[in-house]
């Protein structure tokens, strides 16, 4: 069985937590639109920086600055909601 690697862990179960504190806090559908969002953002997002850089660690910190912005603005939503 290959080895399990932590840190793509971590950020699923942070993508996850997001997703759920927004449809418990706001509305299921603002979980679901987190969970779509960054998903469709995401994915081409590090498509697009793997393949211009051949770089996994900027790779990770677009992905990680991705998820804190994502959670500051649902932050900042709760705030003025």
């Amino acid at each position: 069985m290959p080895r399990l690697h932590a840190e793509p862990l971590i950020f699923c179960l942070a993508w996850a937590a997001l997703a759920i504190a927004a449809a418990m806090t706001a509305s299921i559908w603002m979980g679901i639109l987190f969970s779509a969002g960054l998903a469709f953002v995401l994915m081409p997002l590090s498509a697009i920086v793997v393949s211009r850089t051949e770089s996994m660690e900027l790779e990770r910190q677009v992905r990680w600055g991705l998820l804190v912005i994502a959670a500051l603005a649902l932050a900042l939503l709760l705030q003025f909601a």
